[in-house]
Formats: C-alpha cells, sequence, structure tokens
C-alpha cells in the first residue's frame, strides 16, 4: 500500500525568522546587575524614569544605553552617590575657574559636582537650569534630586551630543564629553562591557 502524499511524509514550510528586538527595559534589578553596592533610592529613580526621558534624547539603541549607564555608574561611584567626594579641599580646585563660569568667591564649593553625571560649575549649572526649568544655578542642591538628576543627565547628554560617540563604540570621546578628559576611563571601560552583557 502507497503512503505517498501521507501527512507523514509533508515537509512543512520554514517560519520565518524574524529579528529580535534587542529588550532595553531599565530595571532596578538590571542596574544592581551592573553596580551590585548601588542604593535603592538612585536606581529606583533611573529605572522609573529611564524610559520616557531616554527616548527624547534618542538614547534608544543598546550602544546608546550602554554607553550612558557605564557613564552614570562611574560617576555616582556605582550608583552610590550625587555628590562628588572630597569635600572643601577637593571643591577648591574649582574656585576662580573661568572655564567653569565660576567668577564668584565661593563658585568652587558652590558649584561642585552634583547628579548623575557631576555638574560642575556655575556655567553648567546656569545651562542645565534653562534646558530642564529648574533654578539649579538659585538652589544647586536641588541637582541631587534624584527626579531631578536624571532630567540633567538627559539633558546634558542630547546637549553634547552624546549620541555620535557612543555610535561609535567610542569610550574615550563619550568620557570626555561627559567628564572633560580621561578620568577613571579603564574603570569606565569595565562597565561598558558589564552594561553590554546585560543590555545586549
Amino acid at each position: 500500500m502507497s503512503m505517498q502524499g501521507s501527512p507523514a511524509e509533508e515537509t512543512m514550510p520554514e517560519e520565518a525568522q524574524i529579528p529580535r528586538a534587542p529588550d532595553l527595559a531599565v530595571t532596578v534589578g538590571r542596574l544592581a546587575q551592573l553596580a551590585p553596592t548601588g542604593k535603592a533610592e538612585i536606581m529606583n529613580d533611573i529605572a522609573l524614569h529611564f524610559g520616557r526621558l531616554a527616548a527624547a534624547a534618542e538614547v534608544t539603541t543598546p550602544l546608546r544605553v550602554c554607553h550612558f549607564l557605564a557613564q552614570a555608574a562611574h560617576e555616582t561611584d556605582r550608583f552610590r552617590t550625587l555628590e562628588e567626594r572630597g569635600g572643601p579641599a577637593q571643591f577648591a580646585r574649582y574656585e576662580g575657574r573661568e572655564d567653569l563660569g565660576n567668577t564668584e568667591p565661593g563658585d568652587g564649593a558652590r558649584y561642585h559636582g552634583r547628579g548623575i553625571f557631576q555638574l560642575t560649575g556655575r556655567a553648567n549649572y546656569r545651562r542645565m537650569s534653562r534646558l530642564v526649568n529648574v533654578d539649579l544655578e538659585g538652589r544647586p542642591e536641588l541637582a541631587l534630586d534624584p527626579r531631578v538628576s536624571i532630567q540633567i543627565a538627559f539633558a546634558y547628554w542630547r546637549d553634547r551630543k552624546i549620541n555620535a560617540a557612543a555610535d561609535r563604540d567610542d569610550t574615550a570621546r563619550v568620557t570626555q564629553l561627559i567628564n572633560g578628559g580621561a578620568g577613571g576611563l579603564a574603570a569606565r571601560r569595565q562597565l561598558l562591557t558589564t552594561a553590554k552583557g546585560i543590555w545586549f
């Protein structure tokens, strides 16, 4: 008896493979993978606001997300602080720095590093005040509010056009645009590698 044409011998057409979009969700769990010692308050606020603010700043590809978060983790001592460490001796280095807009006595300490990307200098506080519509120049301590800090970080990223360097996977250039130099470049690269393992 012939079995030709029976269902057992029919070849099913292969289903077309649709490439999966990467899961770029930024959650507290994923941030904790990137920086296990991070503070819950800081990571919660980043996770809560990241999606909305990232879309506005076009931080919407795996490379851009990874570069942003690696820099954020480094600048915040792995999500443990929103304030520059070092105290008065450190802040005195900024006194009289015209390149930072510190033209008034006390500006070095008043406008020391705060926030996710350690906003520093009167000129930067003034510019970010306009971009996020918060009086950071008049009340610089507001940059320590995690909700404000994440807004500043995305405004700063967008203002400095950092996406282009992230697209080239150029950690040195991203670091220069964030930090003004190459401070902690090796550690930033390590964090970037960790981030790629989470978001790629």
